[in-house]
């Protein structure tokens, strides 16, 4: 899959690759990260909340409820479908999460 990624971006990159810094973008863009660190993390909890109703409701972790759904192994329930759903978008966040958090010096 082809990124294209920002013009802006590829402005900042193209004047740090030649030796520009710049206190002002340092502290831009290191608040845009953490605004979407902290939108990133309510989408999780969010996510997190509806995926223990659901596994209360049929007493099965998400894990392995989506395994076996995957396979076909459980029936066609609406439930099972937005269950799915729901789980792939809790793997996205967790995923951007995985970035999104600060590097350990």
């Amino acid at each position: 899959m082809i990124v294209q990624i920002p013009e802006p971006l590829q402005i900042i990159d193209s004047l740090y690759l030649k030796g520009y810094r710049s206190s002002l973008i340092d502290r831009a863009l290191t608040k845009i990260i953490e605004l979407e660190r902290a939108n990133t993390l309510k989408q999780a909890s969010e996510l997190q909340s509806k995926l223990q109703t659901y596994e209360l409701q049929y007493q099965m972790a998400s894990e392995i409820f989506y395994q076996r759904f995957s396979e076909g192994s459980l029936g066609d329930e609406m439930d099972y479908f937005e269950w799915g759903v729901i789980y792939e978008l809790w793997q996205s966040v967790q995923e951007c999460l995985q970035v999104l958090q600060p590097k350990r010096q």
